[in-house]
Formats: C-alpha cells, sequence, structure tokens
C-alpha cells in the first residue's frame, strides 16, 4: 500500500494528519517533524508513524509539505538527490501560502507532479474548507489525494491564480470568526449568562446560521433581513455594529492578510 507522509506536523500540517489517518491505516502514515517530540506525540495519539525527511522523501506516494514558506527551499534542497534518484512517481502535496507550484517543484530540484491545497484548522473535525489545484498529476492521483482528504469537508477545485486570497478567507476566517465568537460570548457574560453557557449557544448559533447560508442559497442580507424584525432588538444590534463598522473591518482584514500572505514566500 502507498505510504503517505507529513514533513511538519505543526497546527495545519497535524490537523490534515488527523484528517488523513480517518481514512487510510494510521500505520501508512509517516510524520516528520522539525523538533521529533512534536511529531512523537500526534504519532502517539493517531497510531501513525514517526520517520524523517529523507525516509518520506525516498518512500511516500504523497509528500505533504507541511514547513513555513520562508523555510520551505532551505527543508526541500537537501532531499533533492533522494526525490530524483526515486524511479516510481510521487506527488509533493504543498500547503505553503505564497508559494506556487512550479516554485514548488524548482526548489525540489526536478519537473514533479504537485498539488497545492489552502486548508483550515477545521479539517481536523470534518468541517474543513480546501482549495486545491495541480500540476502534472494524473487522474488516479488526484482522485487518490481527493479520497485521503476525503473526511475533511468541503474540497474545490479552483485556478491557481485565485488561490491567494481563497486561502486567506478560508484560512485566516477562522481565527476572525473566533474574535467575533468572543465578543458575543463576552457581550452575554456581562448581560448574566453564565460563561459556558454563552460560548455553547454563540457557537452553535453560529454553525446553525452558517449551515442556513448554505442549505438556503439565500443572499446573506435576505437572511439577515428575515432575522430583523421592525422595531425589534436584532435592528438596533445591527445598527450598532454597522455603526462601529463591522462589515468595512471585515473587509480589511481579508485585504490585509491576502496582501500579506503574497510576501510569505520570500526569504527572511
Amino acid at each position: 500500500m502507498d505510504l503517505i507522509g507529513f514533513i511538519g506536523c505543526g497546527n495545519m500540517g497535524g490537523a490534515l494528519a488527523t484528517a488523513v489517518c480517518k481514512a487510510v491505516d494510521p500505520q501508512r502514515v509517516l510524520l516528520s517533524n522539525r523538533t521529533q517530540a512534536k511529531a512523537q506525540a500526534l504519532a502517539d495519539q493517531l497510531g501513525a508513524r514517526v520517520s524523517t525527511n529523507e525516509e518520506i522523501a525516498a518512500q511516500c506516494k504523497f509528500i505533504f509539505l507541511g514547513v513555513k514558506p520562508h523555510l520551505m527551499e532551505g527543508m526541500l534542497a537537501p532531499l533533492a538527490p533522494t526525490l530524483a534518484a526515486r524511479t516510481d512517481r510521487f506527488v509533493l502535496v504543498s500547503m505553503a501560502a505564497g508559494l506556487r507550484m512550479d516554485q514548488i517543484a524548482a526548489q525540489a530540484g526536478g519537473d514533479y507532479p504537485v498539488i497545492r491545497l489552502a486548508p483550515n484548522t477545521p479539517v481536523s473535525v470534518g468541517k474543513g474548507c480546501t482549495q486545491y489545484c495541480s500540476v502534472g498529476v494524473n487522474e488516479e492521483e488526484l482522485a487518490q489525494f481527493l479520497d485521503l482528504l476525503s473526511g475533511t469537508g468541503m474540497l474545490d477545485l479552483l485556478d491557481e491564480s485565485l488561490m491567494a486570497v481563497a486561502g486567506t478567507l478560508a484560512g485566516c476566517g477562522p481565527a476572525f470568526t473566533y474574535l467575533f465568537l468572543e465578543g458575543l460570548t463576552d457581550g452575554a457574560v456581562a448581560c448574566g449568562l453564565p460563561r459556558d453557557k454563552a460560548r455553547l449557544y454563540a457557537a452553535q448559533m453560529l454553525a446553525g446560521a452558517a449551515a442556513l447560508a448554505l442549505e438556503s442559497g439565500k443572499h446573506t442580507g435576505q437572511l439577515k433581513d428575515e432575522v430583523c424584525s421592525p422595531g425589534g432588538s436584532t435592528i438596533e444590534g445591527v445598527g450598532l455594529l454597522e455603526q462601529r463598522g463591522l462589515r468595512s473591518a471585515a473587509m480589511d482584514a481579508v485585504r490585509t492578510a491576502s496582501a500579506k500572505s503574497a510576501t510569505l514566500g520570500q526569504k527572511k
């Protein structure tokens, strides 16, 4: 059976490894990290195997690259001879923001098949939003890749020119959302609701609102209007959020994060 390797077991690499281990026998999954203790802890949790960068480069069919963008070239350069010596097909799977597929292949030292994906941390609970594109990957390999990530949530094929902004929206968005959830929770606590109840209700409310937006197909403006009764409490709260510039701040957050993402592949 084909082996799947993860080089880098941080938040994103660990989340994807967790999802993959639900789709295949965890013993097929090899984990490597600059800090071996982190790889060992994740392997113990998932039932996967600890390995090295070199072993993963030599043995794995899918090689997930989970290192920071500005460190990618330095990590791949020592592996180039190992990859070049292989006679079988393998696929490099990059989750590094700001690095194009041609850059990944060049840094690895060859014209290798590459899949670029932009996942977010909810993949670990099967509710992720992941965009992907590929070059040099055949239909069988792409089908295998999609099977590996079938339990992560939504997978959407996207042109590479749009990957940066999509990755910003889906990848950074959870952090923006958690700030909003924290604010809603604190507001409810200030009004007397116990914090454990406030956190639960806020998170479930957001999950339900998102599900309704997805399943109804209605414009979010219409969904908002359906909650705002004339002279009611909701429209008062909406008015305050508009005064404080919530929508404008959200737009600027995506723009700012997207601009930063474009610089992440540069060396520091």
